[in-house]
């Protein structure tokens, strides 16, 4: 196999992929996949930042949708991102490694409040750095916070582990004929509004040229072989 082509990575893993079959919640077996990818990744030398969503718990626009305030809503969404990254750390730690989960809003009694040096310094430490409550502010999805996380501590590849191994054309659950796309540029992405990640985030990716990849996290070792370079899903870049 070839040698790992990444240094720095920020992956950005949906609440609801941490459900596996079930409808509400976290499923033990697919935290503890993930984890186990986690640190075979981070022990092949990559320094690995996590931003977890908190779909799996409460969403805040899926709330304010039913009537809640948008803010109260998003708020209760930093709170459920929290509780996500926890529970990640902990699989983490159980499966032999060490992390640190690092929130936006101040829960001083359960992690750390998010500080970028000191986020950089636990990542050159070899712990993995759960980043949670988003950026800490409403209206800002986990998309927003995975892009602008990758950013600050200087990741070299966006990673965003979805249940589809790629961007499509279309919903390719409901359209057979959907085109998945290897290459595209991040203009390419807005100006199609093929919904790969938030808008600000794309953006934000493009400003800062954070080459995004996108991947399916059901297939088991996929993470690591991304590390080793090999054309897994859809890359979205300057060039595409």
């Amino acid at each position: 196999m070839s040698a790992i082509k990444h240094h720095r990575i920020l992956l950005k893993l949906s609440g609801e992929a941490l459900m596996g079959e079930a409808d509400y919640g976290i499923d033990p077996k697919v935290i503890g996949r993930l984890a186990r990818e986690i640190i075979e990744v981070r022990n092949a030398g990559v320094q690995v930042g996590v931003v977890i969503g908190g779909g799996n718990i409460f969403r805040g626009a899926g709330l304010a949708a039913s009537g809640m305030d948008r803010v109260t809503g998003d708020h209760m969404g930093m709170l459920a991102t929290v509780m996500n990254a926890l529970a990640m750390q902990d699989a983490i730690e159980r499966a032999g490694g060490t992390a640190r989960t690092m929130s936006a809003i101040k829960i001083n009694e359960v992690c750390e409040d998010f500080i970028r040096r000191r986020a950089i310094r636990h990542l050159e430490k070899d712990r993995v750095v759960l980043f949670a409550a988003g950026t800490g502010n409403p209206f800002f999805t986990t998309d927003s916070a995975a892009a602008l996380r990758a950013i600050e501590i200087g990741a070299d590849l966006l990673l965003k582990a979805t249940k589809v191994d790629g961007v499509y054309s279309s919903d390719p659950a409901k359209n057979p004929a959907a085109t998945r796309y290897e290459h595209l540029s991040y203009d390419e992405v807005i100006q199609r509004n093929l919904q790969v990640m938030d808008t600000s985030a794309i953006a934000l990716s493009r400003d800062h040229r954070i080459p995004l990849r996108i991947y399916d996290m059901s297939r088991e070792g996929d993470l690591m072989r991304i590390m080793h370079g090999e054309p897994i899903g859809t890359l979205v870049s300057s060039d595409g």
